[in-house]
């Protein structure tokens, strides 16, 4: 039988011949909790505003990017906005949650400050331009990821 594992002489390193299964857990901390949650439970989208600078930041933060105040006033914004750019996505790639084509766009949501990074549906190709209004699409069954905005589509 093959040794497994080796000791680099003089030094105090192992080398492990093989793969070592490591599940990866992302843990969105007090703040990003409280967002998902919201998406999940309510279907509403909520942002923190800071109290020196007004900006009001989606997905909710804990700190200020612009003055470093810290955000601790919850705000409800809409679940309509305006798409600031985008691209399609055509090939395969096994982190994407959908089959290519996938549009994928920054949308600033009424009432916040920023843009947020998600996934369009409904699109017409001939009629994606950026400055298009868009509403987020809720799935059914919600489990408290950014996945529970099933994708933004656009607004006749």
């Amino acid at each position: 039988m093959a040794t497994v594992t080796e000791k680099i002489e003089g030094e105090d390193v192992w080398i492990y011949h093989g793969q070592i299964y490591i599940p990866n857990t992302y843990a969105a901390g007090a703040v990003g909790s409280q967002f998902l949650i919201s998406l999940r439970d309510k279907k509403k989208i909520m942002g923190t505003r800071c109290p020196t600078c007004n900006r009001v930041y989606v997905p909710a933060r804990s700190v200020c990017k612009d003055c470093f105040g810290q955000l601790a006033e919850w705000v409800e914004v809409s679940d309509k906005g305006t798409l600031l750019t985008y691209t399609v996505c055509q090939q395969s790639n096994p982190v994407q949650p959908v089959e290519p084509p996938i549009v994928y766009g920054i949308v600033q949501l009424d009432g916040a400050d920023n843009g947020i990074v998600h996934m369009l549906g409904e699109v017409d190709f001939e009629q994606l331009r950026i400055g298009m209004r868009v509403q987020a699409v809720f799935k059914e069954k919600r489990e408290a990821s950014i996945l529970d905005i099933k994708y933004f589509k656009p607004l006749v």
